[in-house]
C-alpha cells in the first residue's frame, strides 16, 4: 500500500482537548498497514492555533475524486465526506500534514478538514509492507557479491578446526556446614549412619565414664559430595573428624612426622613406566587412618547425633586412630610400611586393561584442567585476554613497589594454588617463585603480575607435561644462574631442569642463600644445587634397578664454572665456597657425573631464572617438556560425546 506524506506545521502543546475517530473494519482488514493502528485514536489538540485536520484517502488512490499529484500541497484539500476522524478548531490555518492510505475504501462520517498528501515510497518498501500482488510479487534478495581483490582463507575452504569442549553442568547440591543441616536430609543421615556403623564395628572406641582431670577431645562431622566425571553426585560422604587442636603435646601425642612422596619420584616412575610399558594402577584405601592402634590414651566426646541414650554422659575411649589426630598420618605410615615389608608380592587386578593403559593421560587431562579452571574462576579471570608469556620481559618486580593491598588473602590463595600447579607446569616455575617472594606484603603491582600469569594460564590451560616412551633412560640436566637478579638484595637466582631420557623429571627455580661476588660464583652455586638433585635421582634409579650406561651429565654456559668443577687448583676468590667446590669436585673425580659446557642458546634452564621474550620463551617451553594437549582432550571429548549419544 503506497503512502504519501506532506509535512505541515507541527502541533504545539496547549490545554488538552481530544478528538476521536475510528477506521472501518473493512478497511483495516483489506489493508495490512491499517491493521497496525488502533481502532480508536485520541490525540491532544491546541485551542486557538491549530487548523482542523483529518485523515482521508490520498488523491491518487482509486477512490479519490481527482488525481492530483502526491507532492507537497500548498492548499488545503477537501476531505471525503465519509471521513471518520474529524477535528475542528478555530481560524482557517496553514496547511498541516496528515497521513492517509493511498488505496482504501472511503471513510464514513466526520467533518471536512485539511490532510496530509503523501509521496509513494519505493517499490521495494511496498513489497515488504504490503501483501504481494500479481504486479509486485515478493522476490528473494540475492546476497551482495564481493568484488574485493583480497582472497580470504574461507574462499579457498581453508578453515581452522573448531575447538570442541564438553559443557558440563556444575553440581547444584550444597554441602551441609553443621549437623543440624545434615540431619534434615535422609541422604546425609544415611551417610552418617554408615560411617558411625563402620567405626563401631572396627572397635574404634568404647564408652567409659567421664573421669576428673581428663582432657576430652571434641569431634565434628565433615560432609563432602563426591562427584563423578560428569560432575554428578556419586556419593554423599560423611566423616567424623577429631579436633586435634584440643590435644596436649607430650600427653596426647609425641611424634607426628609422616613422610610424603616427592613429586620427582612420581615423575621419574611414570616416565619409566611409559618407556617400559608397565601397567599402572591407582589404589584408594578406605578408612586409611582407622587401622592402627594408638600408643597414647585418648578420650573423645560422643559424636553429635549418635549419643548413646542409655549412657549420655560417657565419653569415647579411643582404641584406634581417626582423622584429625596429629599422630594419625604417622600411625598410618607405620601400618603401611609393616604390610609392604611383610608381603613381597602384591596382586592387583584391573577389569579394563585399556583404561589402565590410559590412566596417566586421563588423570592429567581431567584433574589438571579442572584445577586450572578452578583457579581462573576463583580469580575472575576465566574470560581474560590471553598473553604469550607469564611475565613481561620489561617489568621488574621489587619489594616496595606500588600500594599495599588492603586484603592480601586472594593474592596468597592464588599464588599458593599456582605453586601446586607448577608441579606439572615447569613453564610457570620462575613466575610463581618470583611472586611468592611478596606474600608478606603484596602490592597492587604485584597483583597485576599475578593476573598476567593467569592470563597466560587461560591461553595454555590445555598444556601439560608430555611423557613419551624412550629407548634410553640416560640422566642429564641443565643449570643456570642469573647473577644479582634481585634488585632489592642482589641475590642471584638458580634454575635447573633434570631429564630422564627426553622427559623432564625435576626442575627448580630458587634464590641463592648468599650474595655471589661474580657470575662464576653464582653459576657454581647453581652447579652445587643441581649436583645434589642429580645424585638423589641417580640413587632412586639404582633402587629401582635401573643403571644408566653413561655417567650423568650437567650442562652450563659458563666456562669458569666448568673449569672450577674439574681443576684441583683452589682460586683465592673461591675459598669461601670451599664446601661446594669439594663436593662437586669429589663427584667429578670419581666419575659419578661430568660437567660440560654448552652454548647459551642451548641452555634450557634459561627460562627458570628470568623473564624472556615471547619467541625465546615458546622455544624453551617446548624443550622442557610442556606441550599442548588440546588434541588429546578433543579426542577424549569426542569419545565422551559419542558414548553419551549412544
Amino acid at each position: 500500500m503506497p503512502i504519501s506524506i506532506e509535512p505541515r506545521r507541527p502541533l504545539r502543546s496547549s490545554p488538552l482537548s481530544t478528538w476521536q475517530g475510528s477506521y472501518p473494519t473493512a478497511a483495516a482488514s483489506s489493508n495490512p498497514l491499517l491493521g497496525l493502528f488502533p481502532t480508536t485514536i485520541t490525540v491532544p489538540s491546541t485551542t486557538n492555533s491549530l487548523s482542523s485536520h483529518s485523515v482521508s484517502p490520498s488523491p491518487n488512490s482509486p477512490d479519490s475524486p481527482d488525481s492530483r499529484p502526491s507532492s507537497l500541497s500548498q492548499t488545503p484539500s477537501t476531505p471525503s465526506p465519509n471521513s471518520p476522524i474529524t477535528h475542528s478548531s478555530s481560524p482557517s490555518p496553514t496547511t498541516l500534514p496528515t497521513i492517509s492510505p493511498a488505496s482504501s475504501p472511503a471513510h464514513t462520517g466526520g467533518s471536512q478538514s485539511s490532510f496530509y498528501s503523501t509521496a509513494s515510497p519505493p517499490s521495494n518498501l511496498n513489497n515488504h509492507l504490503s501483501a504481494p500482488t500479481s504486479s509486485s510479487p515478493l522476490q528473494p534478495i540475492d546476497p551482495p557479491i564481493c568484488t574485493h581483490p583480497m582472497v580470504t582463507p574461507s574462499q579457498n575452504q581453508i578453515l581452522k578446526p573448531k575447538q570442541l569442549y564438553l559443557a558440563e553442568t556444575p553440581c547444584s547440591e550444597v554441602e551441609p556446614t553443621c549437623v543440624s543441616q545434615a540431619l534434615k536430609d535422609h541422604r546425609w543421615r544415611q551417610a552418617m549412619s554408615e560411617k558411625f556403623t563402620a567405626l563401631v564395628s572396627q572397635g574404634t572406641w568404647d564408652l567409659v565414664p567421664l573421669a576428673p582431670n581428663q582432657n576430652i577431645i571434641g569431634c565434628k562431622w565433615v560432609f563432602r559430595l563426591k562427584q563423578g566425571k560428569d560432575e554428578r553426585v556419586e556419593r554423599y560422604k560423611a566423616r567424623l573428624v577429631a579436633k586435634g587442636f584440643h590435644q596436649q603435646p607430650g600427653t596426647n601425642y609425641t611424634q607426628t612426622f609422616s613422610p610424603v612422596i616427592k613429586p620427582t619420584t612420581i615423575r621419574a616412575i611414570l616416565s619409566i613406566a611409559v618407556s617400559k610399558g608397565w601397567k599402572i594402577h591407582q589404589l584408594d584405601i578406605n578408612n586409611a587412618f582407622l587401622h592402627e592402634k594408638l600408643d597414647e590414651q585418648l578420650f573423645m566426646q560422643q559424636p553429635a547425633g549418635f549419643i548413646d541414650p542409655h549412657l549420655p554422659h560417657h565419653v569415647c575411649r579411643l582404641q584406634k586412630s581417626i582423622y584429625g589426630f596429629k599422630q594419625a598420618p604417622r600411625m598410618w605410615f607405620r601400618e603401611l610400611k609393616q604390610f609392604l615389608l611383610a608381603h613381597d608380592d602384591i596382586l592387583i587386578i584391573g577389569s579394563n586393561p585399556i583404561a589402565i593403559d590410559n590412566l596417566i593421560t586421563a588423570m592429567s587431562s581431567k584433574f589438571s584442567l579442572r584445577y586450572t579452571q578452578d583457579i581462573l574462576q576463583r580469580a575472575g579471570m576465566d574470560n581474560a585476554k590471553v598473553v604469550s608469556t607469564p611475565l613481561s620481559s620489561t617489568t621488574s618486580l621489587r619489594q616496595f613497589l606500588g600500594h599495599s593491598l588492603t586484603d592480601p588473602t586472594t593474592y596468597r590463595q592464588i599464588v599458593g594454588s599456582l605453586q601446586y600447579l607448577s608441579l606439572t607446569r615447569p613453564d610457570l616455575c620462575f613466575a610463581v617463585n618470583r611472586q611468592s617472594q611478596f606474600m608478606h606484603n603484596p602490592s597492587d603491582l604485584h597483583w597485576q603480575a599475578v593476573k598476567r600469569v593467569l592470563r597466560y594460564l587461560n591461553g595454555t590451560k590445555f598444556h601439560g607435561l608430555l611423557l613419551r616412551p624412550q629407548t634410553s633412560l640416560s640422566l642429564h640436566g641443565f643449570f643456570y644462574a642469573d647473577w644479582a637478579s634481585d634488585k632489592d638484595t642482589s641475590i642471584s637466582t638458580t634454575g635447573y631442569v633434570m631429564y630422564l631420557g627426553s622427559t623432564p623429571v625435576s626442575w627448580k627455580a630458587t634464590k641463592q642463600r648468599a650474595v655471589a661476588r661474580s657470575s662464576t660464583e653464582a653459576e657454581y652455586r647453581a652447579l652445587a644445587a643441581a649436583n645434589s638433585e642429580m645424585v638423589w635421582i641417580l640413587n632412586l634409579l639404582h633402587e629401582l634397578g635401573i643403571h644408566p650406561s653413561t655417567p650423568p651429565a650437567l650442562y652450563c654456559d659458563n666456562i669458569g664454572a666448568t673449569y672450577l668443577s674439574s681443576n684441583p687448583v683452589m682460586h683465592s676468590r673461591m675459598k669461601h665456597i670451599a664446601i661446594d667446590l669439594h663436593f662437586v669436585r669429589d663427584l667429578v673425580d670419581h666419575k659419578v657425573l661430568r660437567v660440560s659446557h654448552i652454548s647459551s642458546k642451548d641452555q634450557f634452564a634459561d627460562g627458570l631464572t628470568k623473564p624472556l621474550s615471547s619467541a625465546r620463551f615458546t622455544y624453551l617451553r617446548s624443550k622442557i617438556g610442556v606441550a599442548d594437549g588440546s588434541s588429546i582432550l578433543q579426542g577424549c571429548v569426542k569419545e565422551k560425546i559419542s558414548a553419551i549419544s549412544s
